[in-house]
């Protein structure tokens, strides 16, 4: 996860994925529903399993793991 962050276009990922209609429900879906029972989920399994794209459960998931902004 770190080597994406540092990326370049790791900012790009990150204001995309707000910008999508359901970021929100989501990320607090995953903080309320899944982190608790599943705290090491990958961002594979999350974006299977809720039907989002996998750079939107990347952003999720590292703002939910790091402390990040709500």
């Amino acid at each position: 996860m770190e080597d994406l962050r540092r990326n370049a276009l790791w900012l790009i990922l990150v204001e995309t994925a707000r910008s999508l209609p359901m970021y929100k429900h989501h990320k607090a879906y995953v903080r309320d529903s899944v982190l608790p029972e599943e705290p090491e989920v990958s961002a594979e399994d999350l974006a299977h399993r809720l039907e989002m794209p996998l750079g939107e459960a990347l952003v999720i998931l590292a703002e939910l793991r790091d402390g990040g902004a709500d």
